[in-house]
């Protein structure tokens, strides 16, 4: 139930037809768990506070550096040096105080990610390199989690969603992420974000997208992103979707699978 206050302040989510109350109450349910409260991170989880999103969890092991701030928007300059996952709790309770956040000052690793990522209903991944991503990727198969996952360069940004434990509508098998990128590029080819720079307001644009797209998800309207990446690039402001398919070689869920559980990642 949303009390009097809720219907006020979700009111322009409940008069839209597509959301109304049912939509807002299933926001209210949602357990979300955001990887990195960091540049994607951190308009994800604004957002997804925002709008009502009743427990919001955040992992992050990192502490609030002065360098973040031109990017990672949840963070302020008094925070700084204090843990990620405490700066952004106080800043989700200062928006919204009806959203519960459970914050876990680690690293997701093979040891913890199973019962973290089990412990809610979908996943954002707002993670800064490949190894993380494909070990979130792998879990959330494991676990049978949907996985809404961004990632972003100097000026472009992808996004996406994985649901890789169930078929699509043509009863055809969802993709993995191994099936969009089957290997992560060699150690070492893809600058670090301190070495090549990022513009800033280009993660507000794909962590705004990653909250939209968890939304749509918990609400259930639109076309989802199964099966389609979406391309941004900020220099030429363009906007392309690819569409991808299951690979029947791929490792994970593929014809003939060498991937059964987490050990690889350590």
């Amino acid at each position: 139930m949303l009390g009097p206050e809720e219907l006020e302040r979700y009111a322009r989510h409940i008069v839209l037809r597509e959301v109304g109350g049912p939509g807002q109450a299933a926001l209210k349910r949602a357990r979300v768990l955001v990887i990195g409260a960091g540049g994607l991170g951190a308009p994800a989880l604004l957002y997804l506070a925002a709008a009502g999103v009743g427990t919001l969890g955040v992992i992050d092991d990192d502490a609030v550096a002065l360098s973040n701030l031109q990017r990672q928007v949840i963070h302020g300059t008094p925070e700084v040096g204090e843990p990620k996952v405490e700066s952004a709790a106080a800043a989700i309770h200062r928006l919204n105080p009806h959203v519960t956040v459970e914050t876990h000052a680690s690293r997701l690793v093979a040891a913890n990610a199973l019962d973290l990522i089990g412990a809610y209903d979908i996943v954002a991944d707002g993670a800064d390199n490949f190894a993380p991503r494909y070990l979130v990727s792998d879990a959330c198969f494991f676990a049978k989690r949907p996985l809404v996952t961004a990632a972003v360069g100097m000026f472009d940004g992808t996004l996406t969603t994985l649901r890789p434990y169930e078929s699509g509508p043509d009863g055809a098998r969802n993709p993995t992420y191994r099936c969009l990128f089957p290997e992560p590029p060699p150690p070492g080819s893809v600058p670090a974000c301190a070495e090549a720079g990022i513009l800033g307001a280009l993660t507000g644009v794909l962590g705004s997208l990653m909250a939209l797209e968890v939304i749509r998800e918990i609400v259930g309207f639109g076309e989802g992103l199964v099966g389609r990446l979406v391309m941004f690039d900020a220099r030429s402001m363009r906007f392309e979707t690819l569409q991808y398919g299951w690979d029947p070689s791929n490792p994970l869920s593929g014809e003939h699978p060498t991937i059964h559980d987490l050990s690889m990642h350590g």
